[in-house]
């Protein structure tokens, strides 16, 4: 299980990407495709085009954190591929991360937006 405080920001990229893709591909691909601050803090999620595996990239304060999980058997849940990112909850992250389905659930409301940095 991974957890992280009630107050992450955690952002799931909504379209599968290239599981080669390293952690400085993925770096920029949150700065210029989500037009997000990969050092600021929140988290990001990317998943696989396969649904059985999943990235977490995130900056701890002293370095960028690769997280990948694949699933040995079944896929992850996902809502249908769209453009843009998902805001998720802590809780929901940490759903995703264990393989339950019902993470989709925890929140009736699940808004599309891009993230916003101050």
């Amino acid at each position: 299980m991974i957890s992280f405080g009630p107050q992450v920001r955690v952002f799931v990229a909504t379209q599968p990407i290239d599981f080669r893709t390293g952690v400085h591909g993925l770096v920029a691909l949150v700065a210029q495709e989500l037009q997000a601050n990969p050092y600021g803090g929140d988290v990001f999620v990317f998943r696989s085009k396969r649904s059985d595996r999943l990235k977490l990239l995130a900056f701890d304060g002293t370095g960028i954190v690769l997280a990948t999980k694949w699933l040995e058997e079944g896929k992850f849940v996902w809502p249908p591929i769209q453009s843009g990112t998902l805001r998720l909850t802590a809780t929901q992250l940490a759903m995703l991360f264990d393989g339950l389905g019902e993470w989709l659930r925890v929140a009736p409301q699940l808004t599309k937006r891009p993230p916003k940095f101050a």
